[in-house]
């Protein structure tokens, strides 16, 4: 089977890139804080090696979280996409098992490939993160920097385990559905949402609102230590969120749809129709929206409003303090290239394997021009539901921890944080989808359509 899954990949190269990259970033993220374990296992005065375990730990446990998302989006997007080679596999007698060990397979040898590739960067990565660290004051300038030990062995085993699980995950259904049904997932996706993703998406929010409640409660007078619950409040609020997708933009275009056929000419008319039958589909793309628009608005609103209860109280920053500033501005770093790499991942592979349905459409007389403007409305359509319920995820660490450190019901901060992370959400999708349309139709449509 391994064997099968090594040829599968070297036919399809192309439709693995994406979940390929988020598990070589995933990888190099793993690794890059995992070896802060291994510098901290050696001789180091023990302030600096509590910094380094706290980095390890805290940066690297959000990290595996969003890795392990960031796989099972894109490999479901994946196997959505291989929706009539499943049906095909399934009619000339291949069992739903067989079916199943395949995709893993591909899954495993992508994960082992991406793990591989990732530690050099990993060393980078882990060697200019202890410099900044040191440059902060948050450790010791004598500290010196180790890879491999720890760092390594996590990196590579979290990698392959989050993937392949992930893969399994994302098989149940493509393996149990039957071949007419396959058939029509190939040709319009489902928009229809399992149980057990309802019952993910509701414990993601309610562990979410729990941390909530925890941080405005519990944590009350243990000043920045809160950001611990704050700060992890937003992250499973917003999974919460991205797996209600599709539901999400079913109703978005409920509301939009009768504006966008009235004014928004053929491609407003395109759009609705391709955002009703595709709904599954394109809430993968909707995931790093969700996520990039609540971690960042909560953790930067979530910092602002620290600094000003140290200023209401004036008192000057200590050095755990200047720590935990400096971890709260790489986890958005982090998070912001990961999101957006993600991003761009997704939309890239989303918009380029419809280069077969554009094909038909300029077949059936509409323009490229239609078809871009079909591609920017629902790109549209995306941003503002991902922003609206980032925003909403936000809300759970930004609320009870401005209750928590200043008594009050808003946070601290200037709107143009919350501009900045809309903007940047919104560039990053409005531009990815546009320049992967105009690079798919660019291949003659009778060409398109007979690939």
């Amino acid at each position: 089977m391994f064997g099968l899954a090594l040829k599968s990949l070297r036919h399809r190269a192309g439709g693995f890139v994406a979940s390929f990259l988020a598990m070589f970033l995933g990888a190099t993220m793993v690794m890059a804080f995992g070896s802060m374990f291994d510098t901290a296992s050696g001789d180091v005065p023990a302030a600096s090696r509590e910094t380094l375990v706290t980095m390890a730990s805290v940066v690297g446990g959000w990290g595996l979280l969003l890795v392990v998302f960031a796989v099972v989006s894109t490999l479901t997007l994946s196997v959505r996409q291989r929706a009539g080679e499943m049906a095909l596999l399934k009619s000339v007698g291949a069992t739903p098992a067989q079916i199943g060990r395949l995709i893993v397979g591909e899954t495993a040898l992508l994960a082992l490939a991406a793990g591989a590739l990732a530690i050099v960067p990993a060393v980078l990565g882990g060697a200019a993160l202890l410099e900044m660290l040191k440059s902060s004051g948050q450790v010791d300038e004598s500290v010196g920097f180790s890879f491999g030990a720890i760092s390594v062995p996590m990196g590579l085993g979290i990698t392959f385990v989050a993937s392949t699980v992930a893969a399994l995950i994302t098989v149940r259904r493509a393996t149990r559905v039957r071949v007419t049904e396959a058939v029509a997932d190939a040709a319009a996706g489902s928009s229809k949402m399992s149980k057990k993703r309802i019952v993910g998406a509701v414990l993601f929010t309610l562990l979410g609102l729990d941390l909530a409640v925890v941080t405005a409660t519990v944590m009350r007078g243990s000043g920045s230590d809160a950001m611990s619950t704050a700060g992890q409040a937003c992250i499973y609020a917003s999974i919460g969120m991205a797996l209600l997708g599709p539901v999400m933009i079913r109703l978005v275009v409920r509301l939009v749809a009768v504006p966008l056929e009235l004014f928004g000419g053929a491609a407003g008319h395109l759009a609705v129709s391709n955002l009703r039958q595709r709904t599954g589909q394109l809430a993968s793309a909707l995931t790093p929206i969700v996520l990039f628009t609540a971690i960042g608005t909560g953790t930067l609103y979530m910092q602002s409003t620290e600094n000003a209860a140290m200023a209401a109280a004036g008192l000057a920053k200590t050095a755990d303090q200047k720590g935990i500033e400096t971890l709260n501005f790489v986890v958005i770093g982090m998070i912001v290239l990961f999101t957006a790499i993600m991003l761009i991942n997704t939309l890239v592979a989303a918009t380029t394997y419809r280069r077969r349905e554009f094909g038909q459409q300029r077949l059936a007389g509409a323009t490229p021009k239609q078809v871009l403007g079909m591609v920017a409305v629902e790109g549209a359509v995306l941003t503002g539901t991902g922003v609206v319920l980032g925003t909403f995820a936000s809300l759970f660490t930004i609320l009870p921890y401005a209750s928590n450190r200043l008594d009050s019901a808003t946070p601290d901060g200037t709107p143009l944080i919350y501009a900045g992370v809309v903007v940047l959400a919104a560039a990053l999708t409005m531009v990815t989808v546009y320049g992967a349309a105009r690079r798919a139709i660019r291949t003659r449509a009778v060409e398109a359509v007979a690939a």
